[in-house]
Order: C-alpha cells, then sequence, then structure tokens
C-alpha cells in the first residue's frame, strides 16, 4: 500500500497528542490489507461477504474494497511489499491501519516508545503513510486523512458506475484482529500493544463471540480489540508463525447477519466447538486460510 507525505507546519497548529489514555489519539482502524498472488479470488470471496471493490490503485496492483465503514485492501503488486517475502496464493494480512488524529506525530512518539520504523518507498504521485513493523512481517499504519479528504482520493481511481459507499451487510462493521503468537509471549505482545499504543488488557471474565481463547486487549479509543492467542498445550511453537490470521466483524444481530451471508454463499463453521449462535459465528476457511468473525456488537456505526 503507497502511503501520504503529511505537511504538518507544526504540533502547536494541531490537536495535541496527549499522554494518556490514549496517547496516539487512536480512532479506530482505518483498513486492513491482504497480499496475494490470487486476487481475483480473494476478491469473490470478498464479494460474497458483501463487500465491493470500488477504486483501483493509480501504479499498483491494489484493490479498494468496501462496505459500509469497513475498508480491505487487497494487494497483489509484488513490490508493495518487503521483497524477502514473496506473494503467494494463500492471502496474508500484510498490513493494519490506524486511525489517528495527527499521523505524524502518532509515528514519532511510537519511534521514541521503541517502534520500528518501515522505510518509506514512495513513488511518483503517491502518497507516503508512516509506518512501523508489526508482528510477524506485518505492518501498522498510521492514518489521519478518513474524513472529507482520504487517502484514497489521491493513491486511487474510482471504479465507474460503481457506488463508493455501499451499505454494509446487517450492520458489519470493523470489531477487531485475532492475533496468532508464540508459546509464553502474551505478555510481551501485550507490553508491546500497552507501550506503543494504549491497549488495555480485559479481565478473563469478559469475552466476546465464540472461541473466548487467549487474551483480549481494547484499543484506548474502545472502538476495537486485539485477541492475542497462543498455539495449543503440546503444540511445538515455531516463533515465524506468529501473524495477524483473521478480522472480527461486529454485528448487532448475529443469526440475522449469518442467514444473510449465508444466501450469499458464505459457509460457516458447524463443529460442536464453533457452531453459529447469538454471541458469533466463524466462516469456514477460504483460499487456505482466509476466514471471517462474526462477533455480537450493538455498538453503532460512526
Amino acid at each position: 500500500m503507497a502511503s501520504t507525505q503529511y505537511d504538518h507546519a507544526g504540533l502547536a497548529d494541531r490537536e495535541a497528542v496527549g499522554v494518556t489514555p490514549n496517547p496516539l489519539g487512536l480512532e479506530g482502524i482505518e483498513f486492513i490489507e491482504y497480499a496475494t498472488s490470487k486476487p481475483q479470488a480473494l476478491g469473490q470471496v470478498l464479494e460474497t461477504m458483501g463487500f465491493r471493490p470500488v477504486a483501483r490503485h493509480r501504479s499498483r496492483e491494489v484493490l479498494l474494497y468496501r462496505q459500509g465503514d469497513i475498508n480491505v485492501i487487497v494487494n497483489a503488486h509484488s513490490g508493495g511489499r518487503d521483497h524477502t517475502v514473496p506473494l503467494t496464493e494463500t492471502p496474508v494480512i500484510v498490513a493494519v491501519a490506524l486511525r489517528v488524529r495527527d499521523a505524524a506525530a502518532a509515528y514519532r512518539r511510537a519511534l521514541d516508545r521503541g517502534a520500528w520504523a518501515v522505510p518509506a518507498r514512495v513513488e511518483v504521485m503517491e502518497l507516503n503513510i508512516p509506518a512501523i513493523h508489526g508482528v510477524g512481517t506485518s505492518r501498522i499504519y498510521f492514518v489521519d486523512r478518513y474524513k472529507e479528504f482520504s487517502i484514497y482520493d489521491v493513491d486511487f481511481t474510482p471504479i465507474p458506475t460503481v457506488d463508493q459507499r455501499p451499505p454494509a451487510v446487517a450492520g458489519l462493521h470493523f470489531f477487531g484482529v485475532v492475533q496468532y503468537i508464540g508459546n509464553d509471549r502474551a505478555d510481551d505482545w501485550t507490553e508491546f500493544y500497552q507501550e506503543l499504543f494504549g491497549f488495555t488488557a480485559l479481565s478473563n471474565s469478559e469475552r466476546f463471540g465464540i472461541l473466548p481463547k487467549g487474551r483480549i486487549l481494547r484499543s484506548p479509543c474502545a472502538s476495537f480489540y486485539l485477541q492475542l492467542i497462543e498455539p495449543e498445550p503440546g503444540v511445538l511453537d515455531v516463533e515465524d508463525d506468529e501473524c495477524l490470521q483473521r478480522i472480527g466483524l461486529g454485528t448487532p444481530d448475529v443469526p440475522a447477519t449469518v442467514a444473510e451471508l449465508r444466501r450469499r454463499g458464505v459457509e460457516f463453521v458447524e463443529a460442536k466447538s464453533a457452531q453459529a449462535e447469538a454471541r458469533g459465528a466463524l466462516t469456514r476457511s477460504y483460499m487456505g486460510g482466509v476466514m471471517f468473525e462474526l462477533v455480537h456488537d450493538k455498538r453503532a456505526l460512526v
């Protein structure tokens, strides 16, 4: 994903980034980015889930899919990722973009707290969105242009005749992201997200959906969650397996959403431990690993 060159006259004439409880000024998730050598196949999965392709990148093989307030980037441009990580047929979540009040300030603070910068690879007529390294080979972007003027207005060209704001299926919205971590790494990753972003760990009594494993972290803006899941007991720990595994989507009525998505052709896991119910549901795995988790959530969309 190409990024944004932010021309700030200084922090004094912008809203200051506070120290607590939201040190980076987080305001939600702007987009999730997948990378794959099979973008059309992933696009078909996304369209079955209710997404619509709304724009194409001006210079890269990248598509923007959207429904409601959910943006998903599908990147099939081999130069858009770290060159040491080749594109694969199985889609991989390679980036999460976070909405912040001031991207430059959030980026500088993250670096001051120990984050590793991702060198910008910006081509002509592309924006430069500041980014840091996340889990595995993933990146965490900081975006402060997402209202009247957005990052897509520069980097992307709208697809003609397509509604740029397709409605969400049954009120779907970003709920969070599930991250697979190594054995005994929950404290390390909790510290990472607490120190850099201000996340807080929920008590074991606060659980969501039908797969209440691991540790759940709440964003300082209280608009999304991260779920950290270690390997099952007895499973050999492989550090390279740490990754962003799936997207969690909130909905005010899980059964109604499941019924609508089934009508569209989405299949759900029916195992005893993950049957669709009022609390949540889990789609089957597509393309070797793409899954979506539905979670009961009555929060109104912004």
